[in-house]
């Protein structure tokens, strides 16, 4: 039986600290992990930098780049949305009406939603139309949540090695072995979920651009933007922009464009991609079941939202390679099926 020596006290004690904290600062855990899976994916990076300068500056030139991309995608996202303020006034009100009328309101059809459809349409209107007071009202949260992103960025990068050595140093030897085995494949992993993200997104927007044609309202371009930018926000999805599209087209009555909406839309563009396309993809990266993928996907974001993004998939992979480790360790039989093969 394996006994702890004396000097790995400090060790169990760190681990029972860092836990409490991530319970204690759960409400910004998010930033936290994706900091630092950012970090994992973005450290080849780091390391090409690392042989023409020093460590340190590497680091500081990789977060300032990160911090430089997103700084021009969020000023480029709020031109748009700026430029474009009229279409969506008009989207939210036309909707607004429609809900508040009398011979419209949900209620007369039998269904008591209009409280529930009010809220939801006065939040999408504080994201995309009023999110100029919605930033502002949340400016030191938000500033505090990026810059809790970003400097666990910087210091993963320039100390994420240097720190998992030290852990590994002491971790039993049995335990370590098991833990490098899963670190390769965790790594696969986040590689898949930012690539598959970005991707998705981008095929978002062009297969969008038909839907929006056949719609006919115009502003094809703006329309399928929406889409993807929702698509790239992981607790939103492509639904989100289709089905607010769909209900202005409930509200004028134009039962054709909710159909086109509906079918094209939310089904084909948005929901098919989700159920298949990267789960697939992602799946075959880590050599785990598409279906194991989409509910350690769809699971993580409703149980633990933006963090869940990451940590779902991450969990069932581990999970999956821990019983494949253990199958193989073990040596079971060769004709006992495996879990997610």
């Amino acid at each position: 039986m394996y006994v702890f020596r004396n000097d790995q006290f400090p060790f169990i004690l760190m681990v029972i600290l860092t836990l409490a904290a991530i319970i204690f600062f759960w409400s910004i855990m998010d930033m936290v992990l994706l900091g630092a899976s950012l970090a994992i994916v973005i450290l080849p990076v780091h390391h090409y930098l690392s042989r023409h300068v020093r460590p340190v500056f590497s680091a500081i030139l990789v977060t300032a780049g990160v911090i430089c991309a997103s700084g021009i995608f969020a000023y480029c996202t709020l031109a748009i949305l700026s430029s474009n303020a009229t279409t969506l006034a008009g989207i939210f009100s036309t909707i607004g009406t429609w809900l508040n009328s009398a011979s419209t309101q949900p209620e007369i059809f039998g269904f008591p939603l209009k409280t529930s459809l009010i809220s939801l349409l006065n939040t999408g209107n504080a994201i995309f139309l009023d999110y100029r007071a919605t930033l502002i009202d949340d400016l030191t949260f938000i500033a505090f949540k990026a810059f809790i992103f970003f400097f666990t960025l910087s210091i993963l990068l320039y100390h994420g090695e240097e720190l998992k050595k030290k852990i590994m140093d002491r971790l039993p030897s049995a335990v370590s072995q098991y833990v490098n085995r899963l670190s390769s494949v965790t790594v696969d992993t986040l590689y898949a979920i930012y690539i598959v993200q970005i991707a998705i997104a981008v095929l978002t927007f062009f297969i969008s651009l038909p839907v929006f044609y056949l719609l006919g309202y115009g502003n094809i371009v703006f329309y399928s933007f929406l889409a993807a930018l929702c698509e790239l926000v992981p607790v939103m999805g492509a639904s989100v922009a289709f089905l607010l599209v769909g209900a202005y087209a409930l509200a004028i009555g134009d039962l054709r464009g909710v159909l086109i909406l509906f079918v094209l839309g939310y089904i084909a563009v948005s929901c098919l991609p989700e159920i298949f396309i990267r789960p697939v993809i992602v799946g075959k990266r880590v050599r785990i079941n598409p279906v194991l993928m989409f509910i350690g996907i769809i699971g993580g974001l409703l149980t633990m939202k933006l963090a869940g993004f990451v940590l779902g998939p991450v969990i069932v992979v581990l999970l999956i390679t821990s019983y494949r480790m253990y199958i193989k360790d073990r040596q079971i039989p060769a004709d006992i099926t495996v879990l997610g093969e």
